[in-house]
This record gives structure tokens, sequence and C-alpha cells, in this order.
């Protein structure tokens, strides 16, 4: 599978590097290249990319403009903001428009090519999950999870990809574990696995509760949200969900 992308950039040098970058990935076609936010619009009606590289900074209109007609209309092109843009409201007004993924001018190649890998698990998973027909409640859950996982990979110090491996290792546990058990999995450091997990639980997409033994501090137990409850959990006392 190749997406098709387009790039949104009015600095025509900008945009030809940019190209490049894409283009070396592999398993992106670049399909148009729009210098203002009309030619966007127009470009994304006419080519249905599945992938757009949009700079918030236009000549005509925002970036944050274009999204939001963009969505207005019916597109759910999956949007990577590349911008010089840092201040903190036009992140949170493309996190409003559903973007996960934002890179900040000047960025390596690298940087660039692991945003998009980062797309392409994203719609590679809900063609998977949708297929042609409608969802059922499974395929529901995991496009919600995938959304909460996407928007809480983008806080500061956290991997996107070790969240999502952290969560795959969770989901694949059919009882309560605690961080030790789980960072066999993965094969990191037990602080690190809690400190993944914990930012799961601030997602919503993971439970806690103590699990108290005979002696000393009782252990943290973790869950997938929505599977076995920890504070159901043996040794768990009533109540001592947190």
């Amino acid at each position: 599978m190749r997406l098709r992308t387009l790039i949104v950039e009015d600095d025509f040098a900008v945009a030809h590097v940019t190209r490049g970058m894409v283009e070396r990935h592999g398993r992106f076609d670049v399909v148009g290249v729009a210098a203002t936010g009309k030619e966007a619009l127009r470009m994304l009606a006419e080519l249905k990319p599945e992938v757009m590289l949009l700079d918030v900074y236009l000549p005509d209109l925002s970036g944050i403009a274009v999204l939001g007609r963009a969505r207005a209309a019916g597109s759910r092109v999956e949007v990577i903001a590349v911008t010089a843009a840092r201040d903190l409201e036009t992140v949170r007004l493309a996190r409003a428009h559903g973007v996960h993924h934002y890179l900040v001018k000047p960025f390596p190649m690298q940087a660039l090519h692991e945003r998009l890998d980062d797309v392409f698990r994203a719609v590679e998973r809900d063609t998977a999950l949708t297929g042609d027909g409608p969802l059922d409640q499974s395929a529901v859950d995991a496009l919600l999870r995938r959304d909460a996982l996407a928007a809480a990979g983008q806080r500061k110090g956290v991997s996107p990809i070790t969240l999502e491996r952290v969560a795959e290792a969770l989901i694949a546990q059919t009882e309560p574990v605690t961080a030790s058990t789980l960072a066999d999995g993965p094969g990191m450091s037990r602080v690190s696995a809690r400190r993944y997990l914990e930012r799961l639980g601030e997602a919503g997409l993971a439970d806690r509760g103590p699990r108290y033994g005979s002696t000393g501090r009782p252990e943290l137990l973790y869950s997938a949200r929505g599977q076995a409850d920890p504070a159901a959990h043996p040794g768990a006392r009533p109540g001592a969900r947190s």
C-alpha cells in the first residue's frame, strides 16, 4: 500500500526539499504541491490524498483555517502539521481538528520519516479495522484507542512508538500485571514501563489499583481499560481502585 500525499507549503525551496524527503520514504507518493490555502482545498477535493503535510503559515488562509474547511467538507485526510509555529495555541487548534503529528521547522529527514511511519501504521490499521462494511463495537473501540494513543504520544518526553508497544503488551495480558512484569515484554526498565503505564492511565486507556501483600508497600497493578479490573484482583482491598 502506498499513500497519496499532498504537500502544502508556500516556500518553493522548502516544498522541493520536503517532497524529496517524502519520496525517499518509499510508501508515500506526492500527488500535488499547493502554495496557498485555496489551492490546497482545491487539490484536496480533486486529488483525494490520504495524507497532507500542512504548513500553518500560508499567504491567504492559515493552515488551521484550511484544515477546518477540509473537515467541514468531510475530509478525513491524515495531517502532519509542518511549521515554524511553536505557540501552544496553534498546537491546541491543530489537535482540535484531529492533528496528531506535528513537526517544527527545521527538521531532519529522520524526524519526518518517523511521523510518516506513524501515519502509515494508523491508515493501515484503520483500513484493516473498517474495511468496506459497518463498524462493529471492537472496531469502534480500536479506533478510539488509536486516537487516544496518538494524542498521548504527543506529550513531551513520550515516544509514540514506545507508548504503542506498551499499550499492545498491556492489551495482551489476561490479568492485571505490575510494571516489572510488563517491562519484560517490550524489553525496557521497570521505571520506564511504569512511566508509560501512567501515561496510558492519564489517556483513559489503562486502569490501575494496589495489590496488598502480607508485608511491605502495596504493588500497583495495571490492566487495559475494559479488561480485568485491578481493584478486583486477589490481594486488592475493596474500594482501593485509584
